[in-house]
């Protein structure tokens, strides 16, 4: 929901965007266009998802820099742009179908009047007629062949034209819905996606009967990386972490950036045990992989992360279950961090 030009005139419009600056300043907000939608949204109040995600992350005593805007600003306005090009791309969908359906009616209407012209001299042929009559009527019959003939060509050229170009909003429209459903710095699903997989993994599980389990993943002290490095080093180490948990990711598992820096991964048909011996054998991989800043190859040390998994329960909800993986990741960060922590107990592993 983006603001509308009414709610930017006058005093209130100029206050909003004057806070929203000094909001960005603040918090070492980088001034970019994107961010400044972020802030001057919620200065003015008409988001309330946004104001709500925003209150509270600010009580939590969380960080509201660039990775936190950035991340609200994917989750609350990243499909805009995906949204126009559905809309554009719809039309133009729509005036081709209907175009194919005018070239059928076309057709349709003119092998009907074929087919008169046919079933006309075939009646005539039938009253014994003479030589100049029967001459009349073959060359009747070849020039409607002939008109048929060409009119044929003409339709499967104009059919095969509207042909490719269905094709090409086809490919532009699954583009438009893979676009809406990643995220652009690590190329994981985003949370949209994450959330309406979860719905129909856990509805598939119920349906089935089937485990179905859930992993939380936090990098450890990202914060430091950040202020150590800067934010493109930032974002090299979520590349990674990305990477590590695809190539640990069975093919119907599905991995996707939750915010921030914290992933998820939706495991259907895996019992809570499999997934925490998963969840181990990845966390290992990871601290033991030795990352270099790649503008000057500087050891970057050690990266860990902390999971939490936890398992669908016969009452859980999406964010039932969401929360549950959420404590126990929390107990893993609590713990010590670079451990998974589940919620079957005594199932633990520390590094």
């Amino acid at each position: 929901m983006v603001a509308s030009s009414n709610a930017l005139t006058g005093p209130k419009g100029v206050s909003a965007a004057q806070a929203a600056l000094q909001q960005m300043l603040a918090n070492g907000v980088t001034p970019s266009s994107s961010h400044y939608e972020v802030w001057l949204e919620y200065e003015l109040k008409s988001n309330p998802a946004l104001s709500a995600a925003i209150d509270a992350r600010k009580s939590s005593g969380s960080a509201l820099d660039d990775d936190f805007t950035s991340q609200m600003h994917e989750q609350h306005f990243g499909n805009a742009s995906a949204s126009a090009q559905l809309v554009v791309t719809g039309e133009r969908l729509a005036r081709d179908l209907n175009q194919v359906v005018s070239f059928l009616r076309q057709a349709e209407e003119k092998s009907g009047d074929y087919g008169r012209t046919l079933e006309s001299a075939a009646t005539d042929l039938n009253r014994g007629l003479d030589t100049e009559q029967i001459r009349q009527i073959v060359s009747s019959l070849a020039a409607a062949t002939l008109d048929m003939a060409n009119h044929n060509q003409h339709l499967n050229q104009q059919l095969s034209k509207s042909s490719r170009e269905i094709e090409t909003l086809r490919s532009s429209l699954e583009s438009v819905r893979v676009e809406s459903l990643t995220d652009a710095l690590t190329g994981l699903s985003n949370r949209r996606m994450f959330d309406e997989t979860l719905r129909m993994r856990i509805e598939e599980a119920r349906a089935q009967k089937t485990p179905l389990c859930l992993m939380l993943c936090d990098i450890d002290h990202f914060k430091r990386f950040n202020d150590t490095w800067g934010h493109h080093t930032g974002d090299q180490i979520l590349r990674f972490l990305a990477s590590a948990m695809q190539a640990h990711a069975r093919p119907d598992f599905l991995v996707a950036r939750y915010g921030g820096e914290e992933f998820a991964m939706i495991m259907p048909r895996v019992s809570v045990q499999e997934a925490a011996k998963l969840a181990d054998a990845m966390r290992d991989a990871i601290q033991a992989k030795r990352l270099r800043r790649r503008s000057t190859n500087e050891d970057l040390g050690q990266v860990t992360v902390s999971l939490g998994v936890a398992q669908l329960t016969p009452s859980d909800t999406p964010q039932g279950l969401i929360e549950r993986s959420d404590a126990c990741l929390y107990s893993s960060k609590r713990g010590g961090r670079n451990r998974v922590t589940t919620d079957a107990a005594p199932v633990l592993y520390v590094a």
